[in-house]
């Protein structure tokens, strides 16, 4: 799906990937939301999505690999790291 006057929505979601994204060390650190999933939602509901609210983008924005949620004790995290920063 392409958006009118933007990339693709794939390339929309990378461009709202929060720059410093620190390491959960306990399960009181998850977030339900980030200042960029209500920054991509409020962008998506202007280009016609709806029940995109800023939790449900988040949880897209983990389930793509835009955000890495997985504990630091985890034994996938550096996998999944690894996946995220490779180029595409």
């Amino acid at each position: 799906m392409v958006l009118r006057e933007t990339a693709p929505l794939h390339e929309l979601f990378w461009s709202y990937a929060p720059e410093h994204h620190g390491v959960p060390a306990g399960h009181a650190d998850w977030q339900a939301s980030t200042p960029e999933s209500k920054a991509l939602s409020k962008r998506l509901k202007q280009a016609g999505f709806r029940f995109v609210g800023p939790t449900t983008v988040y949880a897209a924005m983990q389930a793509c690999g835009v955000v890495n949620d997985h504990l630091a004790t985890c034994w996938v995290r550096e996998a999944v790291e690894a996946e995220r920063r490779r180029p595409s």
